[in-house]
């Protein structure tokens, strides 16, 4: 009863400040219930109507991993770091631990996806990124997604320190086109500020979100927009593994 007293108080105050038109907003909301986003076994799980999958995702910072450990911790699926561009001067480089992840991780029975850390500042070089990176996947099975990372670089050489917004949504949907060309489902990878103040989030819409948003003691993300898979923490730890490690709650069955 409140809402349809309110919607007309509304209209009507549109009407007399000359604001005949009302858009809403194209970008799906987060329709998560926060009271489902419980912590099982020292992972969050989702126990709403959603599928809930426990992963990781890893590059040369975690080390050597043992997955056979990882798998028996309960992680459901890893997102590998295939490489990245150099955020000074722009060379493309693959991970150093992108083999031995990728390889370990498939044979202890995990799903697996891969990200491209991502410095283009012109949709030319984020195809590019997306040609490299489809090369070296090249051979595996991959049941989640390659993913679009991009993320600015603060030093004073970092080609990356002036992008506006609409040049990282350009380069976004770049990258996603050339993945999805090849028969992979591409995925954007961002935080809300950068959601919020920089991307064009109606322009990505065809491909779904991998929000990070670290949240104290994992409490469920305010961010207002549906999102597939959420990064909770930097911070995490798992059997396994012998460095800090993101953790990622997947609200998709990408595998299906």
């Amino acid at each position: 009863m409140r809402l349809r007293r309110l919607i007309p108080a509304l209209l009507l105050a549109l009407i007399l400040t000359g604001c005949t038109t009302l858009r809403l907003d194209p970008v799906p909301g987060n329709s998560y219930a926060p009271e489902d986003f419980v912590v099982v076994d020292g992972f969050l799980t989702y126990d709403g109507d959603a599928p809930s999958y426990v992963g990781v995702d890893v590059s040369s910072y975690q080390g050597e991993i043992d997955w056979q450990k990882v798998k028996a911790a309960g992680v459901d699926f890893a997102i590998i770091r295939v490489g990245f561009r150099g955020y000074s001067e722009g060379g493309l480089y693959e991970d150093s631990m992108f083999r031995q992840n990728i390889e370990g991780a498939l044979a202890a029975g995990l799903e697996v996806g891969a990200y491209f850390f991502s410095q283009a500042v012109t949709p030319q070089e984020a195809r590019e990124e997306a040609r490299y990176t489809l090369e070296l996947l090249k051979g595996y099975e991959l049941t989640y997604p390659v993913v679009f990372d991009w993320e600015r670089q603060g030093a004073e050489d970092s080609r990356t320190r002036d992008t506006d917004g609409q040049t990282q949504t350009d380069c976004a949907v770049a990258f996603c086109q050339e993945v999805e060309a090849m028969g992979y489902q591409p995925m954007v990878y961002f935080s809300p500020s950068k959601a919020y103040s920089e991307l064009n989030l109606e322009a990505l819409l065809d491909w779904p979100f991998w929000l990070a948003h670290y949240t104290q003691d994992w409490q469920a993300t305010t961010f207002r927009y549906h999102f597939a898979m959420w990064q909770y923490t930097s911070e995490g730890t798992v059997d396994g593994i012998p460095a800090p490690v993101d953790l990622d709650l997947c609200l998709t069955d990408f595998s299906s």
